[in-house]
This record gives C-alpha cells, structure tokens and sequence, in this order.
C-alpha cells in the first residue's frame, strides 16, 4: 500500500526524466549498433545492427521532440519506420537470395559484386 501511495505521489510531483537521459541511450545504442555492424561477419546480424542503430535516433528524435514541444519528431519517426521496415524487407530478400547462392550469409565470403 505505501508504494502505492508513493506511486501516486510522483505522479502529483510530475517527475520528468532529464533529456540527456534519454541522449545518453541512444548514444549508447547507436554505439552499440555500429560495434555490431564493423565487429561482425554475419549479415542477419548486420542488419540487425543497422535497425537498432535506426531505433538510437527514433529515440532521440523523440525525445528532441518532447523536449521542445513539438511533433515534428514524431512525424520523421514515422517516416524513419517506413524506411526500416522497408530496408529489412529488402534486406532480408537479398540475404536469403544469397544464401541460396552460396550457402552462407557469411559477409567476407559472399563476393558476388566483385569484380
């Protein structure tokens, strides 16, 4: 019942989580994603990457946004989330065309555009 009531209260309080917060994860997933991205060798795994670093700047987009007031954020999210869903549709395309191909998805062994 008391963290109920203590619920209650920071709700009253309207405690906002500072916008560096926010900045500071999605700098840290974007980090994150371009690790993955030069790190690793798999293609589903760089892909992967790719959309999580695409999610580090939806949020900061977001929480610019917030902190401003306006919606602008929101609307290029959006637009940010169609080009996603795009890419990994495409994406995913061609990484099973390839491991048709060659039978791997591994990046240093796929050489098809080589010339």
């Amino acid at each position: 019942m008391r963290a109920r009531r203590e619920c209650l209260a920071c709700r009253e309080k309207k405690v906002m989580i500072p916008l560096n917060h926010y900045l500071l994860l999605s700098a840290f997933l974007f980090s994150c994603g371009v690790l993955g991205v030069v790190v690793r060798r798999n293609a589903i795994i760089v892909f992967m990457s790719i959309e999580l670093m695409l999610n580090a700047v939806n949020l900061s987009l977001v929480a610019f946004g917030q902190f401003l007031g306006d919606a602008t954020g929101q609307m290029l999210v959006f637009f940010v989330m169609v080009v996603a869903a795009a890419e990994a549709a495409v994406g995913l395309a061609i990484i099973i065309s390839l491991f048709r191909n060659k039978q791997t998805v591994n990046i240093d062994e796929l050489n098809i555009l080589k010339w």
